[in-house]
């Protein structure tokens, strides 16, 4: 299966998921959102299924912010700040999922 994951390239939670997808036997294709941020509608499908929760509030970054940002809506944070984004996201055949926790490695057949 093809999957694309959506992360950032210094991120060792993305690296052990592409690693262990690829050995799962599925094609990846890694989008660095840093390098290439998500347009609107791809925001808007990504906080339609995961909601707030696609904001990683334990982030460097989010520590970082002004009063003023945090309390601004997801889709502006993350807007103005990709590496805001909780990672990976995984996208395969229309199914999202998001982070790299035993639920989501038992869905793309990766349990390590």
């Amino acid at each position: 299966m093809n999957l694309t994951l959506l992360g950032l390239p210094t991120c060792d939670t993305c690296r052990k998921a592409r690693k262990a997808l690829e050995a799962a036997g599925h094609d990846v294709t890694f989008r660095d959102v840093r390098a290439e941020p998500l347009s609107e509608d791809e925001r808007a499908r990504l906080l339609a299924e995961f909601g707030d929760n696609l904001v990683n509030r334990n982030s460097t970054t989010w520590r970082g912010l002004s009063d003023w940002m945090r309390e601004s809506e997801a889709d502006d944070q993350l807007r103005e700040h990709p590496a805001l984004m909780k990672r990976p996201v995984i996208d395969g055949d229309g199914v999202l999922t998001l982070g790299w926790d035993d639920a989501v490695r038992g869905r793309w057949g990766a349990d390590v």
